[in-house]
């Protein structure tokens, strides 16, 4: 396993007041022993990738075109998003998936696509609340791992994010237990179709993760790091759960 993961996700969120809580959080962590990704909207991230410069915090893209370029008004391709200075991109959030209609052939396509720019892809799976209660979880997102992810995906280029839509922005968490059985089911998913070295591929928990909820949520097994959404938008919520991380180390 490689080091442990946190992404901020800022959605549709920030502007150019905001990049003072980037500066904050580039100086309280100038040598993290985890790996930190901040994807603001589009309008921010060549700033937000200058203002960083040096720094081991990463930016990343909230979404990317299947295609490298052409008559897309609106759209942005994994390789604008990799010249602006990205270095991930998150896919198939929920959000996206149910706003804009996105299948998981079209994630798989963006996927591949954000792979051939050198980007590595953050691939976002999740039941419905309704989908949990009927007891269809662990059908609902191996169907998604299955075909959401390209037959390229590595440990290097791709990391998978878990989100219950139910709990995402509602300050609903599942159980432990509940963590840990999806998280455990898409190891094995993983290792059933990559072998072996989808060991080394993170999987991130993502869902009302708070500064007070994180360390427990970190001490479930293959739970490699977070996909933060609200609590990411200011340094001093997403600084407590950055150090949650690597007290899980």
């Amino acid at each position: 396993m490689g080091r442990k993961l946190v992404a901020g996700n800022w959605k549709m969120n920030g502007t150019n007041a905001d990049l003072k809580e980037i500066e904050a959080l580039g100086i309280a962590w100038a040598a993290p022993r985890v790996d930190i990704v901040i994807c603001p909207p589009a309008t921010l991230l060549s700033r937000m990738a200058f203002s960083l410069g040096g720094q081991p915090i990463r930016v990343g893209g909230q979404d990317c075109h299947a295609k490298e370029s052409g008559a897309h008004t609106g759209d942005i391709s994994a390789e604008m998003l990799k010249d602006a200075g990205a270095r991930y991109v998150i896919l198939g959030h929920s959000e996206r998936r149910a706003d804009h209609g996105e299948s998981d052939a079209m994630v798989r396509a963006k996927a591949e696509a954000a792979h051939k720019a050198g980007l590595t892809a953050i691939i976002c799976l999740g039941e419905s609340l309704a989908q949990r209660e009927a007891g269809e979880t662990l059908d609902v997102v191996g169907g998604q791992l299955a075909a959401s992810l390209p037959d390229g995906a590595t440990a290097a280029n791709t990391v998978v994010a878990y989100e219950p839509i139910w709990a995402i922005g509602t300050g609903k968490v599942p159980s432990l237990e509940q963590i840990a059985e999806v998280h455990g089911a898409l190891r094995a998913g993983l290792k059933e179709r990559f072998g072996e070295d989808a060991e080394g591929i993170r999987l991130l928990y993502g869902g009302s993760v708070k500064p007070d909820n994180a360390a427990e949520i970190f001490g479930v097994e293959n739970v490699d790091g977070a996909l933060v959404g609200g609590a990411s938008l200011k340094s001093t919520d997403f600084s407590p759960i950055i150090s949650a991380l690597e007290s899980s180390l």
